[in-house]
């Protein structure tokens, strides 16, 4: 009904869903049953869950559930029982009750650009506005897990060649969890979709990636950035571009 060693050796696709698994998969362990576990992806993008189940050999049907109270949302959802899946995963750091306990996760450098796509899928955003008529572009990545977010960060941007982002702590409203941030602006986003992009994955979430692809046709005023207390930390400056 699937395969399962998917998890077992490194490649583009098993990395892209650890990634999004990391955001929005869990593995649980049933109740009143010992050594028992399976393996569960949330998501909103029905066919995207598709996609993923169609890259793991899965024959496991996906079911729908509604969240948000009394403004319900459509979800679906993958829900694997299979010991080795499970098995593979929570030694790859996936382990019961991960949110607030999610540790760093170890993927070689040659599929970390996979790695981050997939957890950008899942608990990643990326949009444009505008600040005094100019366009601007903004890319975030939100986790529950300091610890998880702290090392991705690190590692993120070590390989994007720039300085660590701050880490930024919302609070926690409602029922919400609290969760931890970071973001990246013009050149740096850039970067980003290039890492994330640059080699051509089968992989992806398309509506994200067409915002990327929007932002190359968008022309904007030469800007300069600046040290001072900011949301966008960005001044743009008199001149134009040669």
């Amino acid at each position: 009904m699937i395969n399962s060693g998917f998890f077992k050796h490194w490649s583009s696709d098993m990395t892209y869903v650890l990634g999004f698994i990391v955001a929005d998969g869990s593995v649980c362990k049933r109740k009143n049953r010992r050594d028992s576990y399976y393996m569960n992806i949330t998501n909103k993008e029905r066919k995207h869950l598709e996609r993923i189940n169609e890259v793991m050999s899965s024959q496991y049907a996906l079911g729908r559930k509604g969240r948000g109270g009394s403004c319900k949302k459509e979800y679906s959802y993958i829900q694997v029982s299979n010991k080795e899946i499970c098995k593979n995963l929570i030694s790859l750091g996936i382990v019961p009750r991960k949110t607030y306990n999610l540790d760093p996760i170890r993927v070689p450098d040659e599929y970390f650009p996979d790695f981050v796509r997939g957890f950008f899928d899942g608990d990643g955003s990326v949009y444009i506005y505008k600040v005094n008529k100019t366009s601007q572009i903004k890319v975030g990545f939100v986790s529950a897990s300091l610890p998880f977010i702290t090392h991705f960060n690190k590692n993120l941007c070590n390989f994007l060649g720039i300085i660590p982002k701050t880490i930024h702590k919302s609070p926690k409203r409602e029922r919400r969890i609290a969760g931890y941030s970071i973001c990246f602006y013009i050149n740096d986003s850039e970067k980003l979709a290039e890492f994330m992009y640059g080699n051509n994955p089968s992989l992806y979430l398309s509506r994200k990636r067409q915002i990327f692809e929007k932002w190359k046709t968008i022309k904007r005023r030469h800007y300069i950035k600046q040290n001072y207390p900011s949301k966008i930390g960005w001044r743009l400056s008199e001149k134009t571009l040669a």
